[in-house]
């Protein structure tokens, strides 16, 4: 294997390949990206200095945050950057590394997302069992599973690609490195690794939507006997993270559990969920929740009189 594995480089074909049009993507997502850093570093912040953000639905928030950052960082500064050369190339360790660090946080994310939709279950569900249940060791405990998850889940998309020998062609058809476009390449026949793709990436998607979707029916089944007011107050802090969750599985099953293909629409449904969605949690989270704009106010205010 090790005398056809010669391809070093790989060239990406990216989004768009009229220059003038990739300009204009330049000047868009440039600010795009800026607002993502800028906006969940803000609740990263926000999150860990304010006293009253201190319940574990903001701990877990801060970290959401933290990964959203780490994600869009992971692909997004040199998608970015590549608009604006003619030849588009990434080494191959390069684009396993993006492949790795992608689907780890990625991954994380997820499993994130399904941690907070257990900490809002038991907070409307059990309200006065919450701070037994939700413990600041189980917080630490189900962050750092979520990281682990993330993790293992990576490693084997990565053993999985290492051994395939690239001998042939280095185009990629993608604006970052992912499996199936790297697939492509292969010197032989990608059907197994594709089927564990499936499974590893497909089929986690898949089933997280359904286990929080699952739990916000039975959150929603046990609002039934509550006041009008109870049921708004109770659904108005899971509004949030319902938006987010969509945004987030949507795009992500509409890739990994179809047939892989060079419709540009895959590469504009991937545009949305590694720039796009990221960017969007921040203003979601801060427009819908009240404590944390009060926070950032007073955040805001204290650097002003310091």
């Amino acid at each position: 294997m090790a005398s056809t594995n010669n391809v070093t480089e790989l060239i990406i074909t990216g989004l768009f390949q009229d220059p003038e049009v990739q300009r204009v993507c330049f000047v868009l997502f440039l600010p795009v990206y800026l607002t993502t850093v800028v906006g969940n570093g803000l609740i990263v912040v926000t999150v860990s200095v304010s006293k009253s953000l201190h319940s574990p639905m903001y701990f877990f928030l801060g970290y959401l945050s933290l990964v959203e950052i780490t994600y869009s960082s992971t692909i997004v500064p040199k998608f970015i950057t590549d608009l604006l050369v003619k030849v588009k190339t990434i080494s191959l360790k390069g684009c396993l590394a993006q492949i790795f660090f992608s689907h780890f946080f990625g991954v994380t994310e997820i499993l994130l997302l399904m941690v907070m939709a257990y900490d809002r279950y038991v907070a409307i569900c059990k309200p006065l069992h919450y701070m037994n249940i939700i413990s600041r060791q189980l917080c630490h405990m189900l962050v750092a599973g979520s990281w682990l998850g993330g993790f293992i889940h990576s490693i084997i998309q990565v053993i999985i690609t290492i051994p395939l020998p690239f001998c042939g062609p280095n185009v990629m058809d993608h604006y970052f490195c992912d499996l199936q476009p790297l697939f492509k390449l292969a010197c032989k026949d990608t059907f197994v690794e594709g089927v564990v793709v499936l499974a590893n990436s497909g089929l986690i998607s898949v089933f997280s939507l359904v286990i929080l979707v699952t739990s916000y029916i039975v959150i929603l089944f046990n609002l039934r006997n509550r006041s009008a007011e109870g049921r708004c107050k109770a659904l108005s802090t899971c509004a949030s993270h319902i938006t987010v969750v969509i945004l987030f599985f949507g795009p992500a099953i509409f890739i990994y559990m179809r047939p892989s293909s060079t419709f540009t629409v895959d590469k504009l449904v991937a545009v949305f969920y590694t720039v796009i969605t990221p960017m969007l949690n921040p203003i979601i989270y801060t427009l819908r929740n009240a404590e944390v704009k009060v926070a950032m106010r007073k955040l805001w205010a204290r650097k002003e009189n310091s």
